[in-house]
């Protein structure tokens, strides 16, 4: 039997303003393409795979599908290319029919994407963004090995994989109600316009909510992981508001959080209250004039509204793949003898 692996390789993924004003790693379209390669080399881990290829408008695709291994079908998705986020999403609802595992090259914005429309299918994602949350920097022939072996059902899914969790939003001023979905976090900014998009200045941050927090993870959950560690899986998530101009805001003082909110910038930052929310808790904002972000890009302007942000355990199915390779090993999948 046939197995189907799906490949998302996003060719805007780390190239941010964040690569100019601080400490973020660069990853240019050939390292993308070298990646991509090392990945399709270790589905050949794996007898009879196909491979579903998202197309793109630079031409970093035909690349990839040009330097196949041989022993791979290989073969495009046919969509509409936008050269927008919605290329990542159209590819993931593609795949979501057709795919029994997808490897993800991108960063947050691209996992989140792809998370919108890809169901249960398991999805491996491997950081070529910046200031990265859920995709790790792990090596794509590891990577492809790990999604063949889960996708071909050697290592069976439902062991291999977790559940992450997501973000939801209502933005509702006067009669109207706007939805926006994260993945690891959402962010109430004081700030008038989207524009860079990037979060540069921690003291624009009001507050947030996260489905995720650790002080080794970089942004709104590196800040809220300075008070309290939430798992990737664990239900539910923690949000906080930072003091503004002195005041808390809160009947207890501020608690001084350091914490690493860009790449190179270790920041100190007043936390005015926060709590662990419970699966689909709200956790609101007035907001006067502000912008949304989400997964560490400015996304919505808000003007004159509230903001109610709450946690949903429904993301993506992701691959743990360290332990896949090592139950394969386990059990003799790499021994020819």
């Amino acid at each position: 039997m046939t197995t189907a692996i799906g490949l998302v390789v996003n060719p805007a993924a780390g190239r941010d303003i964040r690569r100019l004003t601080g400490g973020a790693s660069v990853s240019n379209n050939y390292a993308k393409r070298r990646t991509a390669g090392c990945v399709l080399a270790g589905l050949t881990l794996v007898d009879d795979v196909d491979v579903l290829v998202m197309p793109d408008s630079t031409g970093l695709a035909d690349r990839i599908v040009d330097d196949a291994p041989d022993d791979l079908g290989v073969e495009f998705v046919d969509m509409t290319v936008t050269a927008s986020g919605r290329d990542s999403r159209a590819a993931a609802a593609h795949f979501a029919d057709h795919a029994d595992a997808v490897v993800v090259l991108g960063g947050d914005g691209t996992t989140r994407d792809v998370a919108q429309t890809i169901g249960d299918v398991p999805v491996v994602s491997i950081s070529t963004g910046t200031n990265n949350v859920v995709p790790t920097p792990v090596d794509g022939t590891v990577a492809g090995a790990a999604a063949g072996l889960v996708g071909s059902g050697a290592v069976p899914a439902a062991e291999a994989t977790t559940r992450h969790g997501t973000v939801e939003v209502d933005v509702v001023r006067s009669e109207e109600t706007t939805v926006i979905r994260g993945l690891a976090t959402v962010g109430v900014l004081d700030r008038p316009f989207v524009g860079t998009r990037a979060i540069l200045d921690p003291s624009d941050i009001v507050g947030g909510v996260v489905s995720r927090s650790s002080p080794a993870e970089i942004g709104l959950s590196g800040i809220a992981g300075g008070l309290v560690t939430h798992r990737p899986d664990d239900p539910g998530g923690v949000g906080f508001r930072l003091s503004r101009d002195g005041e808390s805001g809160a009947t207890a003082p501020a608690t001084r959080v350091k914490a690493i909110t860009v790449p190179g910038n270790l920041s100190t930052v007043d936390v005015a209250e926060h709590r662990v929310l419970d699966d689909g808790e709200d956790y609101a904002f007035e907001v006067d004039r502000g912008v949304i972000s989400v997964d560490g890009e400015r996304e919505h302007e808000v003007r004159d509204g509230t903001v109610r942000l709450r946690p949903v355990s429904d993301g993506p199915r992701l691959v743990d793949v360290e332990s896949v390779l090592e139950r394969a090993a386990d059990e003799g999948r790499f021994r020819l003898g």
